[in-house]
């Protein structure tokens, strides 16, 4: 069972390199290994445009990502980021509350916005000769987004209504929740992207606008577009609808807030209605922007998929069906994130097993990766997954929009993200054994235990990452 709190968890990359000319007014890199190339832009406001060819159907996916998610915000505004997405589609001058969707609708596409903790996201999956639509709607909200009292009091209303039903009614989602808060001390991670109740409660229209002007600008933005497009007509439109939208004079980049070292383990026990008990460990760990070596990201990766790449992994293998201690656990790291990270194991014990047995299976496991080189084999196998997933998601015009619109957005080249399959196949035994050793320490754990309450409040949903329209 792969983790499934964060939003850019475990992705699989490709290869590339890069070539640069100059064209007009703008620049433009046209990058291509094999694969179709990428072509990216920028407009004198600062826009960056990126677009990438796939020709094999006649769809396209395009999406605007704006630098901003909850990990910007302070305290006592937490969840505007999340709330603000669900405000763009509550109208501009030009288009009432709910137009845009409707519009989309009526030409055949699909639409949809999320929040992370480092970006915000709009796209629409559409046909080609559609493009221009969500262009210039795109471009409209972009800038002149209004935020009526009324549609905002309603709007509200709906996210602490999803606050409710995902997190205060869902304890594994609370449990998440209650052990972000506990693992990270400085780290904006810390909050919860749909925010804390309290701060959703006590929020205004106009913290929503007051969030809107300071953030949500040309300068601070991409397009990015992928699917069945001729490079040069897409610009040619971006720079028709985005060009003659003003940037923001000044966009403050936040402070670092850099985690301070942890000095021992940290638990802690949430009770909650459930049917099962629940084991949440996290260990902290660098993201691809914060680490020293820059190897140990992908090999604390590959170490993930040693525990858990499927059901010939160590836990499936071991813990579920050899020991028989789980009835599910899992573990879970993704590299690519703004600031630093955790490297998470998740489970239930299986009947007739308490959490403490389950949870020192899970750190035998630990100590067998530190004591033990991972075996050829498995090295073979999991480096297998990665090309074959690779090769999988190309498939998706829209995840090869997302991978660049996400890699830009945390502040990475999105070349790396074609580097990230070779950078897998790079990674040794000695590696693998080496990040374990360095970052699995208890100095470095905090653990979370739900301990199962009374069945009567529970509402028996699944975990939802919040941001999400529906």
């Amino acid at each position: 069972m792969k983790i499934g709190f964060t939003l850019a968890a475990l992705l699989s990359f490709g290869l590339s390199g890069c070539a640069t000319l100059q064209q007009d007014n703008h620049q433009t890199n046209s990058t291509n290994n094999g694969k179709a190339a990428v072509h990216e832009y920028q407009l004198d406001n600062g826009m960056k445009i990126f677009v990438k060819e796939d020709h094999r159907a006649p769809v396209v996916a395009s999406m605007v990502w704006y630098k901003i998610g909850s990990s910007y915000e302070n305290n006592g505004t937490t969840g505007v980021s999340h709330v603000l997405e669900h405000m763009m589609f509550k109208g501009t001058e030009k288009y009432g509350p709910g137009e845009f969707s409707r519009i989309i609708a009526e030409n055949g596409g699909k639409e949809n916005a999320f929040t992370s903790r480092d970006y915000t996201a709009y796209f629409q999956r559409l046909h080609k000769d559609k493009l221009e639509t969500s262009l210039r709607m795109e471009a409209d909200r972009m800038r002149n987004m209004k935020v009526l009292d009324e549609e905002f009091a309603k709007e509200i209303q709906v996210v602490i209504e999803e606050r409710r039903m995902r997190t205060e009614d869902d304890p594994e989602s609370l449990t998440y929740e209650t052990f972000s808060a506990s693992a990270y001390t400085t780290n904006p991670y810390r909050h919860p992207v749909i925010g804390w109740m309290n701060d959703l409660e006590n929020m205004t229209a106009q913290d929503i606008r007051d969030w809107y002007e300071v953030w949500y600008a040309p300068n601070n933005a991409a397009l990015v577009v992928a699917g069945d497009v001729d490079p040069e007509q897409v610009y040619q439109l971006a720079k028709k609808y985005f060009a003659p939208l003003k940037p923001i004079k000044y966009i403050t980049p936040p402070k670092p807030q850099q985690e301070p070292e942890q000095k021992g383990q940290r638990r802690v026990i949430i009770k909650a209605p459930a049917e099962l008990p629940y084991l949440l460990m996290g260990y902290k760990a660098p993201s691809v922007t914060g680490a020293k070596e820059e190897w140990e990201p992908y090999a604390l990766d590959v170490l993930s998929s040693v525990l858990d790449g499927g059901n010939s992994a160590r836990f499936a293998k071991n813990l579920v069906r050899g020991q028989q201690v789980a009835a599910s656990a899992g573990a879970g790291y993704s590299p690519f994130s703004r600031l630093d990270t955790l490297f998470l194991f998740d489970g239930n014990p299986a009947q007739g097993h308490t959490m403490a047995e389950l949870e020192q299976a899970i750190r035998e496991q630990i100590e067998l990766v530190k004591n033990e080189p991972v075996s050829d084999d498995e090295l073979g196998r999991i480096k297998a997954q990665v090309i074959a997933a690779d090769v999988y998601q190309l498939d998706s015009v829209f995840y090869q929009a997302m991978k660049i619109g996400q890699f830009e957005s945390i502040g990475l080249d999105w070349r790396l993200s074609d580097q990230y399959a070779e950078r897998i196949l790079q990674v040794t035994a000695e590696q693998v054994q080496k990040v374990a050793k360095k970052y699995l320490v208890d100095d470095s754990l905090t653990v979370a235990i739900l301990e199962p309450q009374s069945m009567s409040a529970a509402s028996g949903k699944l975990p939802h990452h919040a941001g999400e329209r529906h």
